[in-house]
């Protein structure tokens, strides 16, 4: 009988859109800060929440009673477009109440700053922690958790089966079109799949998460904190109550332990074998993970003799305790940004103020765009095409020695070195004019050049904490205009998605197939 019922649930849930169950599902967790407030007796912020999330869990109600008689479009293509949907309007009923609970800033700011989260961008509006209450700070480390999560889903149940999202470099179909074998069979049910894929990711996700929690509040860490830093590394989104690691209370030990779930972000193969994207089921002969730890030392290593040198030409001596506190900053904060979680280790600072050197902005602008793992929740280029780009390179370099050389490489290998490479290389271009437009447009809108650089890469990228490192002076995006900050928003949502996914979705023959 239990198992007829859960059918039932099953089926029902497969006929109603991917939006609305979204809507249901964001709805609901309204209702964690709004029970947070209460236990702080903050009634205002309390009832702004629960109201918020029964006015939406009433409208998907109706929606879906309206709609049950209907059978959902089918497609893989149109869960892409609710994946869209869902970064762009989603965020206008997420900052509902947001913005009544804070009352001190506009609705633009706060759909801002929903967007932000939701695409774990972490791009700070409000500077000054203590302007934000504790259920907020709560519910904006809930959304970019929960996004964090969308993305987790949908690229094993979305991304994976359209060739997109990284996954071109190794599949034989093309961006955007269903390849042959187990996708074609995803393509006749995507729901079900989708639901699958759910229901096996989400007690991993959430699993990790509290893990991360827990070791955090034996290290001494308050407990608000830790739950937000615990959800902010799972979605890389940066996203802290405290401003950053420099308030925290867990020292170096907190740090270690956010370092080590950093390395989920890097390769798929750290938590999933579902959609493994390179051939290798083993962790140790992951490309991914191998060129990403190989980036980790060797950009860290560079930034300690850049320090070094520095103290060398002030006459300053470092003690031994001095210098490894200096590496472990720059290894946990190269880490953080090749990530795209953009968390500032505590030491970082003091490495800047033994050298009297400047941020290395460039350094860490180019760590965010060359990104994480395909299929996680860092943004960027992506390590899988970058290691293409590097194969093709590697080869080319080989024939110009030995012309009449034969690759001994295996079948896998010259995928990702020849076609691999080839559509690698196409994204990284359009990655590069992406960049170029949105550059130009807030250029034009009178924000100056290096600061619309920064937040381009920012948002393209997904690291909003390179906002506040890149430049020596911040970027204050509360000062920005309407049209720039919507700008940004298009940017985060077309960097989190993908220009490739963006182009699917354009593209007419698509949808009459």
């Amino acid at each position: 009988m239990v198992q007829v019922r859960g059918q039932q649930r099953i089926g029902v849930m497969r006929r109603l859109p991917l939006l609305l169950m979204i809507w249901g599902i964001v709805s609901l967790s309204m209702w964690i800060p709004a029970v947070y407030a209460l236990a702080l007796d903050d009634h205002d912020t309390s009832r702004s929440f629960f109201y918020s999330g029964l006015l939406g869990v009433f409208a998907v109600s109706i929606i879906a009673l309206a709609m049950s008689n209907r059978n959902p479009r089918r497609g893989t293509l149109g869960q892409l477009a609710v994946l869209l949907a869902a970064f762009t309007i989603l965020p206008i009923f997420l900052a509902i109440p947001f913005h009544d609970a804070l009352g001190t800033t506009s609705f633009l700011n706060a759909y801002f700053d929903m967007v932000s989260a939701l695409t774990t961008t972490g791009a700070d509006l409000f500077p000054d922690p203590a302007r934000l209450s504790a259920p907020l700070h709560l519910w904006r480390a809930l959304v970019g958790w929960m996004g964090g999560l969308l993305m987790w889903i949908s690229a094993a149940a979305i991304l994976a089966p359209l060739s997109l999202g990284g996954f071109e470099v190794t599949t034989r179909g093309q961006p955007g079109r269903p390849v042959s074998g187990v996708a074609q069979s995803e393509r006749a049910d995507p729901r079900g799949h989708l639901i699958r894929v759910s229901s096996t990711l989400t007690p991993v996700y959430a699993g990790l998460t509290g893990v991360i929690w827990i070791l955090l509040l034996i290290a001494g860490e308050q407990g608000l904190t830790a739950v937000c830093h615990a959800m902010s590394v799972m979605a890389t989104s940066g996203i802290s109550p405290v401003g950053g690691l420099e308030g925290s209370t867990a020292g170096i030990t907190g740090e270690a332990i956010l370092f080590l779930f950093l390395f989920f972000a890097l390769s798929r193969l750290t938590f999933s074998t579902d959609t493994a994207t390179s051939g290798y089921s083993r962790l140790d002969k992951d490309p991914e993970f191998r060129i990403g730890l190989f980036i980790v030392l060797v950009v860290a290593a560079m930034l300690f003799i850049r320090v070094l040198a520095g103290t060398a030409e002030l006459g300053i001596q470092i003690e031994i305790a001095q210098a490894l506190h200096v590496a472990w900053g720059m290894v946990f904060t190269v880490m953080s940004f090749l990530t795209t979680a953009g968390f500032e280790s505590a030491n970082w600072n003091d490495a800047q103020q033994l050298s009297g050197l400047g941020t290395p902005g460039l350094i860490l602008m180019g760590l965010a765009l060359i990104g994480g793992g395909v299929a996680t929740t860092a943004g960027g280029v992506k390590l899988l095409r970058v290691f293409a780009l590097y194969l093709n390179g590697k080869r080319e370099i080989d024939r110009l020695i030995y012309p009449s050389s034969v690759s001994g490489e295996g079948g896998g290998s010259r995928r990702i070195r020849s076609d691999g490479a080839f559509i690698a290389w196409i994204f990284l271009m359009m990655f590069a004019l992406t960049l170029a437009l949105f550059d130009l447009l807030l250029a034009a809108m009178g924000v100056g050049f290096e600061q619309a650089m920064v937040l381009s890469v920012a948002a393209l990228s997904t690291t909003g904490p390179l906002i506040e490192l890149a430049t020596d002076v911040p970027i204050r995006l509360i000062d920005l205009s309407g049209a720039a900050k919507l700008t940004v928003c298009a940017a985060m949502v077309i960097g989190r998605l993908e220009t490739l996914a963006i182009v699917a979705l354009i593209t007419p023959t698509l949808w009459r197939d």
